[in-house]
Order: structure tokens, then sequence, then C-alpha cells
């Protein structure tokens, strides 16, 4: 197994490298256009009715074949919670070698216990698979009992970073738990701040947690395209995409040299 990550040259607050900019996706148009609107690494997902679930194996070879920048996909085998059963966590190993034989740079993935703390067992065996991949530990941390011990938990297991909100549906309210992890991490892990992450709080985010990832779905609901619709249905056939304009702010915060 992997040893955990070293940041030793970092600064105090975690992590040395220039701010960066990852887009949360569910479609591989959507993707296409993160990439062409500035960021810097994409979360490859579907289904976002369920928070984000395993892409497609269609989806996924298009993705590695299109998209030019690191691509992580999401590695989560259905929707609701994070306790999985063993035959549920098989689809996850196999889908880690999936993406590891596709050639994918890392995935985001996690699994809890019962009591709210990290499923150790399942994580080891998640991060020795992926490797050379980088593992994301994804918002299962925002569902745990105690983030104290579950970040250590996590870096034990060597992941890479930790996408969360601070235990809140948005970073905003997360704010004071993201700067202690964030301290509490050092250089051994990075903390990624997501949920509500936009240009008009970016800077704010920064200055409040010393985080230097930031993640970002950029949501945009675009109608659907079709002549014909079925009005007795009464289905809502909105599409989610990407805002590429506010992508492209994002970008731009992230990349001033005050930020």
């Amino acid at each position: 197994m992997p040893a955990p990550n070293d940041y030793s040259s970092a600064s105090p607050l975690g992590y040395s490298a220039p701010p960066l900019l990852e887009i949360a996706v569910f479609s591989l148009e959507s993707a296409l256009i993160a990439k062409q609107s500035g960021a810097d690494r994409i979360e490859l997902c579907e289904n976002p009715a369920d928070g984000g679930t395993t892409p497609s194996y269609g989806y996924l070879k298009k993705a590695i074949e299109k998209i030019q920048i690191p691509v992580f996909p999401i590695i989560r085998p259905r929707g609701g919670d994070f306790l999985y059963s063993d035959s549920e966590w098989d689809i996850v190993l196999q889908d880690i070698q999936l993406c590891k034989d596709l050639g994918f740079s890392g995935i985001v993935t996690g699994s809890l216990h019962k009591d709210g703390l990290v499923h150790e067992v399942q994580l080891h065996q998640a991060v020795s698979l992926a490797y050379p991949m980088e593992v994301t530990f994804h918002r299962a941390f925002d569902r745990v009992s105690d983030p104290l011990i579950a970040l250590e938990q996590v870096i034990a297991a060597g992941c890479t970073r930790i996408l969360t909100s601070g235990l809140h549906p948005e970073v905003i309210a997360g704010t004071p738990l993201l700067k202690q992890l964030v301290q509490q991490a050092g250089n051994r892990m990075v903390i990624m701040p997501g949920s509500g992450v936009r240009s008009t709080n970016l800077a704010q985010l920064r200055a409040a947690t010393g985080a230097r990832e930031f993640h970002s779905s950029a949501r945009l609901f675009q109608p659907s395209r079709m002549n014909s619709l079925n009005l007795a249905m009464q289905e809502n056939l909105e599409n989610i995409s990407v805002d590429a304009t506010e992508i492209s702010r994002m970008k731009q915060i992230v990349s001033s040299p005050s930020f």
C-alpha cells in the first residue's frame, strides 16, 4: 500500500502548489465546456439527483479520450448513504480497476461504518488497488460522526485529498471546521472545500480557510431541446449542465497573483 502523502515543502496551511479549480460534471458535454472554460480538473459523475454515482463505461471511455486535463471519476455504486455491503464494495473495487485500466489519473470514493466513522478496511483496499492513481475521499466525509478522527483515518489510508463542505450543506456555514481541518491536515493532506463554491465567495473561502483547491458544480439548468413533449406526463426534463461564464470567473480569481 502506498504511504500517506507528504507535502513536507508546503506551507503550514497545507498545500504549496498553485490554487486549483475542480468542476463536477454530469455529462460529457459539460466536461468539455468545463475544460474549455478553465477547469483544472474534472470530477466525472452521473445521476445528479443522487449526488453523483459511478459513470458508465461508455461515458468513462469517451471522457478519457476527449479531455486532456485530469479527470477523476466518482466511484459510488448508488445514491443514499455510504454504508456498503460486501457485494456493493466488490462493485466499487471493480470500477476502480476499470478506471485504472482506462488510464485515469485519479478517482473519488469513500465509505463509512454504521457509527459514522470511516470504513478503514474498505478505504485501504480502494487506495491500494487505485495506486498510482490519486484518491479523493468524497463528501461521505460530511456524514462522519467525528471529523477530526475521520481526517486521521483518511490520511492513514493514503488518500490525496478530502472533498468537504465542513459538515454543512454549503461551505460558508462550514468555514470554521474547514479551517480547522486545513490546519490539522497540515502538509499531509489537501482539504478541498466544495458545495456552494462560487466566484462570489472564493476569495472569502481562501482567506478564511487557507485552502488551495476548490470544488464547484457551477450548475446550470437547461430546458429540454425536444420539440414534442407529452404534457400529461408532468415531467421536468431539464438538463443539468455547467455555467461556462461562472467557471471562467472562478478560474480568473484562483489564477490571480493575490489569491
